[in-house]
């Protein structure tokens, strides 16, 4: 099938495609009639579909991870379009919770995908076309309280998508930083939230605050749009052929949130987002 995506990019990987966005994003491109490649921890969870292959892809693991996407590249015959999508969450407060938590969000989310874009950046620029889209958040600029590493790994995505849309100018590549919002993913239901230290437990202050943020959280997420205006808005940056940020979501977060993070000061800022979280 032909159409003006396909047009563009014959084929795509796509990491954590098994749910959420990633499964959006993947529909959107097999409507479009581009070839996927798309990954999960278990395979067995992507349904058989005309044009779509199934890869496993353990992505705490860098060396293996980049592996199979060289396999998959390969198979390919290349690939015009690569989506780092997959992730995790996690709630909890930072000094109490094991670091070894924060450090395997670090290192699967921001190392290992920052990974995944050096070797899918090697081959476009070998072949002067292609699109890296990296899946950021609304977080990297409003940062959510007690997913302090979340925060990091999609504010540490940004600025290498930042810094990739200098390196390619004028290379037939183009980087697409894009920032989501709460979808209607069921992304709350699979946040970790690790047991914290005996000390928070006892802190009925803390804990209370903790109980709001995880209310208000679960709330807009629950209220968010569907996945499918995410892919609608992701194909639509694709067609366009530029490097750029796109913010998608409810309008507060895609269009007025910015604004504000523009125009109104850090002080500002904070006290809206503790308002939002009831802190």
């Amino acid at each position: 099938m032909s159409s003006p995506l396909s047009a563009r990019y014959r084929t795509a990987f796509v990491t954590g495609a098994s749910t959420g966005l990633g499964r959006a994003f993947t529909d959107m491109l097999l409507a479009g009639g581009v070839e996927v490649w798309g990954t999960s921890r278990d395979p067995s969870r992507l349904p058989a579909r005309a044009g779509f292959h199934a890869v496993a892809l353990e992505l705490g693991d860098g060396p293996a991870a980049e592996r199979a996407f060289l396999a998959a590249d390969q198979a390919a015959g290349g690939f015009d379009l690569v989506i780092n999508n997959a992730g995790f969450g996690a709630f909890g407060s930072f000094a109490h919770t094991d670091f070894a938590v924060w450090e395997e969000q670090l290192r699967m989310m921001l190392v290992n995908t920052a990974r995944l874009s050096h070797a899918a950046l090697r081959g476009m620029l070998t072949r002067r076309r292609g699109a890296l889209v990296n899946i950021s958040s609304i977080a990297a600029e409003f940062g959510l309280p007690y997913q302090a590493a979340y925060n990091m790994t999609k504010a540490g995505l940004s600025a290498l998508n930042e810094s990739l849309m200098y390196e390619v100018k004028g290379t037939g590549v183009i980087i697409i930083d894009f920032r989501p919002g709460d979808y209607r993913t069921d992304f709350e239901g699979s946040v970790r939230r690790p047991v914290g230290a005996s000390s928070l437990a006892t802190d009925p202050v803390q804990e209370n605050r903790q109980a709001r943020a995880w209310a208000a959280f679960t709330a807009l997420m629950q209220s968010g749009p569907p996945p499918a205006q995410a892919a609608a808005d992701l194909q639509a940056a694709l067609l366009r052929g530029r490097s750029g940020t796109v913010r998608t979501g409810r309008c507060f977060q895609a269009v007025l949130a910015p604004l504000l993070a523009r125009f109104g000061s850090l002080a500002l800022k904070r006290r809206i987002q503790e308002r939002y979280f009831g802190l």
